[in-house]
């Protein structure tokens, strides 16, 4: 019998926000933003295994509140400058797995079941990598206006899940030869960068619940 992957997922949070100070734990529809990624990834059946990254010690008493394994990241790793790459490599290096799932906490909106439906998707494929994406119909100002319907969307990389095999995430490739995507909602592309984002995201949680 063919062993089953072991799927760990990544949230990271590091702190510092400059647009919204304290991002990852303000309140937003009664929870810490975070909190909402966390109970995600903890719901997931193809998931194994939770950690949240940081340097944070408010973010990490957070995430241990809604369940989440902490991994104490590197100063040199949360500097407005640092790039993700390292920040998984780091991760995966402490937390040995075959599959890793990258959740980005600033994306607090998933329908039910997508985190499971980008791993197994991820798994039955057998690619490399598979990303989130938004089909785009939008087209240039002064170009010819084609029908809706006459246009072939672009699949905009929209940050809410990522799947990639871990050995080549360590090996220094998120991406690799082959990849495939999954199409979420409008709403699950909202991504929270500055207060109109949180504002608008924290409606789409509240219409949810009701």
């Amino acid at each position: 019998m063919k062993k089953k992957p072991f799927v760990l997922a990544v949230i990271p949070a590091r702190g510092g926000s400059k647009g919204i100070p304290g991002k990852n734990i303000k309140l937003i529809a009664g929870k810490p933003l975070i909190a909402w990624t966390i109970e995600h990834a903890l719901a997931a059946k193809t998931v194994d295994r939770v950690v949240v990254s940081t340097e944070d010690k408010a973010i990490a008493a957070t995430a241990r509140q809604w369940g989440a394994e902490v991994l104490k990241r590197p100063k040199s790793l949360a500097t407005d400058t640092a790039d993700t790459l390292p920040v998984l490599q780091h991760a995966l290096k402490q937390c040995p797995a075959d599959v890793l799932v990258v959740l980005q906490c600033t994306s607090p909106i998933r329908s039910k079941g997508l985190i499971d439906r980008c791993v197994s998707k991820f798994l039955r494929t057998g690619v490399d990598s598979l990303g989130t994406v938004l089909p785009d119909r939008n087209y240039e100002y002064g170009a010819v206006m084609p029908r809706r319907q006459e246009i072939k969307p672009r699949l905009l990389d929209n940050g809410n899940v990522y799947v990639n095999k871990a050995a080549l995430v360590l090996k220094g490739d998120r991406h690799g030869r082959r990849f495939t995507t999954l199409e979420t909602t409008r709403a699950e592309s909202f991504e929270i960068d500055e207060p109109f984002d949180f504002w608008l995201c924290e409606k789409i949680l509240l219409e949810r619940r009701r």
